[in-house]
């Protein structure tokens, strides 16, 4: 569903009641009192019965949860998300609560997009799940219930090798793929090559071909956003330079994804880094559900310019970074 938010929370009288089902059944009462669903469209954009449904509408009274409006910190994170969604032609967004107190680039984000993660993996069907690289993407695997899902596969989009052979430690697929036990698909390469001529000799690599056929018929993938502002991950990890950042802010850069590098506009930025790129590069306009897992202040401009240049259809962040991408 577009608007998932998970906020566990005990209060006053409703202490006996699991915070998860509180929220389900907030979710439920705004979609159906403030968006003006049915109960079968209720039930069907929750995934639940129609009589479960009907239950989580009742509660949702019966708790006090709906008076002249939702009451209950969901409302905002819901009213936010379809709002980005109009905004941007999403086809999911899930906007969690804010935390002013926390310094965590990934709290709140990350249990949200573990959430979407196992619900999919739940699939009977076998799917294949691409995935990005970085801190807010480990944190979800992180956050993931230990599954067996030996039907999947989980494939990924980059590799963690950096110029002088040392591996990132924000490296997801393996944490991945042993917390659901599936088959996995590294992206055996560095995410930046010396040269283009040395990337394109990569992607001759038989089993680099299948990583990539794997990785561009993805079910669902999972990138992380990355800001290319004063100390940004791609350099903290060591793939790029001080002076090859430099030359990236010059040429206009702001953001990256999976090492592509773009502009305030989503535009892919000619030559420089993205000419030895060895990432698997997104559609643009994205042709399969691609979310973007990422907050915080330093990456407004670079989820901006991500939504605007059409790498996602898919958004998971919080209360303050979707506000600022609204304003």
């Amino acid at each position: 569903m577009q608007d998932r938010v998970h906020h566990p929370r005990k209060r006053g009288g409703k202490a006996e009641i699991d915070a998860d089902r509180l929220d389900d059944a907030a979710r439920a009462g705004w979609l159906y009192y403030v968006a003006g669903n049915t109960q079968d469209e209720v039930a069907q954009k929750l995934g639940v019965s129609r009589q479960t449904a009907q239950r989580l509408v009742s509660m949702a009274v019966s708790e006090r949860l709906i008076k002249v409006r939702l009451d209950h910190p969901i409302a905002h994170c819901m009213e936010l998300a379809a709002r980005l969604t109009e905004r941007f032609g999403l086809e999911l967004c899930e906007i969690v609560p804010s935390d002013p107190t926390a310094h965590s680039v990934s709290v709140g984000i990350a249990e949200g997009a573990a959430a979407d993660m196992e619900q999919r993996l739940k699939s009977l069907h076998p799917i294949v799940v691409a995935i990005g690289s970085g801190r807010s993407l480990r944190a979800a695997v992180e956050q993931l219930t230990p599954l067996e899902c030996p039907h999947h596969k989980i494939v990924s989009l980059v590799g963690n090798i950096a110029s002088d052979g040392s591996a990132s430690f924000y490296d997801v697929i393996v944490r991945f793929a042993d917390a659901v036990q599936a088959p996995h698909y590294p992206m055996p390469l560095p995410v930046i090559a010396s040269t283009a001529r040395e990337r394109d000799l990569f992607f001759e690599q038989p089993s680099v071909r299948h990583v990539v056929s794997l990785a561009t018929s993805a079910d669902v993938t999972y990138v992380g956003v990355g800001d290319l502002a004063e100390n940004p991950p791609l350099l903290q990890d060591r793939f790029i330079t001080d002076k090859e950042l430099r030359i990236l802010n010059k040429a206009g850069a702001v953001g990256e994804i999976v090492g592509w590098a773009f502009d305030a506009e989503g535009n892919l930025i000619e030559g420089l880094t993205n000419d030895r790129v060895a990432s698997v590069r997104l559609d643009q306009p994205v042709e399969r559900l691609t979310i973007g897992v990422s907050m915080g202040e330093v990456k407004v401009r670079a989820i901006a310019a991500a939504l605007k240049g059409k790498w996602l259809s898919g958004l998971i962040t919080d209360e303050y970074t979707a506000e600022r991408l609204l304003s």
